[in-house]
């Protein structure tokens, strides 16, 4: 089998914003939320069987307290905050594993999940439909990939080499080096990405580093890495069959009325056709992400 895991926080953004980019601003109170529910059946019509989303179900986490100008929840467009609730409830009405993120980020969820899932001889493949640049830590191979929406693009570890210079292993270095200004934090200042490559192939980790490389920033450094590193042992599932989509549940009506999108209950209910006339889950799974997504 191949495993999806979503970052649903970056689907319900992009769907808001994609939508808000033609509607002239009359933004439906749910619409972004219908487009999440409309890429997973896409998904699973095109094959995906064993599906699982990870939100933020609030911005903050435990690196807010480590570093005080981490990323929060400020400036998020009021009708898109308004969404982020109502899209787990739908989720889970539709069928779909789904887990909320409290102290932890929708990242360490996804990171969590593709390190459970991996482990299971079972699974073939998992794919972290996610851009974050700190989810290319979680590659391993080609068995775990990154699939980057843009583009289209599948991020396995020859990739991340390519893109980064260094192995998926030394991402959390990598960043906390230059830095992540979408995270919050800056990096140490005259590191850039060609000399953090360098010193990382070099050295190994920034642990390794001889003390006068960094000087006083090495401190920061080792604190940087830790917000960058994703935790791998959030307590998802037991099993990855509890991924496995079987349909919408009887509350899925309710939700698909409340939304107010005509075509989502027929096309989930649809969709459990196309799942059960499917010749084997490993052939189609394999064409969702070998034939859509071009290597990278």
């Amino acid at each position: 089998m191949i495993v999806h895991l979503i970052d649903g926080t970056y689907e319900l953004f992009r769907h808001f914003y994609g939508q808000r980019s033609w509607n002239e601003g009359k933004d439906k109170p749910l619409g972004a939320v219908a487009g999440v529910l409309h890429s997973v059946l896409e998904m699973v019509e095109t094959g995906a069987t064993h599906i699982g989303v990870a939100t933020d179900h609030v911005i903050e986490s435990f690196r807010n307290d480590l570093w005080p100008d981490y990323k929060t929840g400020e400036g998020i467009d009021r009708v898109l905050n308004a969404q982020f609730l109502p899209l787990e409830d739908a989720l889970a009405a539709m069928g779909v594993a789904v887990w909320p993120m409290i102290e932890l980020e929708a990242d360490d969820g996804l990171a969590s999940a593709a390190h459970l899932a991996a482990e299971d001889p079972r699974v073939e493949r998992v794919c972290i439909w996610a851009n974050d640049k700190d989810l290319a830590q979680s590659v391993r191979g080609d068995r775990v990939v990154q699939i980057i929406r843009k583009g289209m693009q599948v991020r396995n570890a020859e990739a991340v080499r390519a893109k980064f210079g260094v192995e998926p292993e030394l991402i959390p270095d990598f960043l906390a080096l230059v830095g992540d200004a979408q995270d919050g934090y800056p990096g140490i200042p005259g590191i850039g990405k060609s000399t953090a490559a360098t010193l990382l192939n070099k050295y190994g980790p920034i642990e390794s580093f001889p003390p006068t490389t960094l000087g006083a920033g090495r401190e920061r450094a080792i604190l940087f890495k830790t917000l960058a590193t994703l935790k791998t042992d959030a307590a998802l599932f037991d099993n990855v069959d509890q991924m496995e989509w079987k349909g919408p549940t009887a509350a899925f009506a309710d939700w698909a009325t409340r939304i107010d999108d005509k075509r989502l209950l027929p096309r989930a209910e649809a969709a459990i056709g196309v799942r059960d006339r499917r010749p084997t889950t490993a052939q189609r799974d394999e064409r969702l992400v070998n034939e859509s997504a071009p290597p990278s």
